[in-house]
């Protein structure tokens, strides 16, 4: 199971070149998304092939992605900055051993976000336009807060993946993460929160003793037949969440990508915990 979910850091061979990068190559969707919003896209000459978004991106070559790099064909781009996973070690020391940078990062919560958009910004020369987003999205932040702020936080679980039309092979949010981070400035409670992990796979019998108030699953799109995901959950007529009807589908890749239209997932999440906060 991928992690939905850190730090970033920039790796370069010695001596480091002092100009902006020209042919950056990512590899991370949400940086992709970071890059294009800061207005480096045209320095974007190849991406993964789970990229999106934005709607320009498809026009690019796609190159892998997490597991499967194609360093090849990446080599072939002549890119002068590739944008990592953490995870991909090899694939970092092979592009060393060209005199490519690397900007490795891993997930993380919202200061994340907020780091690594930073960071591209200045290093690709675009650091008063990365500046400018990052405080929008602070400020996009903060507006949620105050509109949810006194009202009871209602206990609440994040679903981001289950067996389609049944409830096996379920993994939520737990207590660390952007969705954990993302729920509580949406005014909501993660009863998972005392997990340290990015994700958790509950039992059964663990969902039932942690009585959700509320469910709220996220897809990158709804499922083609949504009313089977629905009655899977009658199968837990127990749990606080579904004998109250607050089941809630969400969908759209801003909620599970964890880049510069997050805040959009934030604004989501309140509406749909604290639907009178927004009459």
């Amino acid at each position: 199971m991928a992690s939905l979910y850190g730090s970033a850091h920039l790796q370069a061979p010695s001596p480091a070149p002092a100009r902006a990068p020209q042919r950056i190559v990512s590899l991370v969707p949400a940086l992709t998304e970071t890059l294009f919003a800061i207005g480096a896209g045209p320095q974007v000459v190849g991406v993964s092939s789970y990229d999106q978004f934005p709607p320009e991106v498809k026009k690019l070559p796609q190159v892998g992605a997490l597991l499967d790099p194609d360093t090849e064909r990446i080599l072939a781009l002549r890119p002068d900055l590739v944008i990592t996973y953490g995870s991909q070690l090899n694939a970092e020391a092979q592009f060393a051993r060209a005199g490519i940078r690397t900007y490795s990062y891993r997930h993380g919560g919202i200061a994340t976000v907020l780091e690594s958009l930073r960071d591209l910004a200045m290093l690709t020369g675009h650091r008063a336009d990365g500046e400018r987003i990052a405080r929008d999205l602070q400020a996009r932040f903060d507006a949620v807060r105050a509109r949810v702020r006194g009202r009871r936080r209602l206990r609440t679980m994040v679903v981001f993946e289950h067996d389609p039309g049944t409830l096996r092979s379920m993994f939520v949010s737990g207590g660390i993460g952007f969705l954990h981070d993302m729920l509580d400035i949406a005014g909501g409670e993660d009863v998972f929160g005392d997990v340290k992990r990015e994700s958790v796979q509950p039992s059964m019998e663990t969902l039932i003793s942690r009585a959700p108030e509320v469910i709220v699953e996220i897809r990158g799109n709804l499922p083609s037949n949504i009313d089977a995901e629905r009655r899977a959950w009658l199968a837990l007529t127990t749990v606080p969440a579904v004998k109250n009807g607050r089941v809630h589908f969400l969908a759209g890749e801003y909620l599970v990508v964890p880049g510069p239209r997050v805040a959009q997932g934030v604004e989501a999440f309140a509406r749909t915990l604290h639907p009178d906060a927004y009459r």
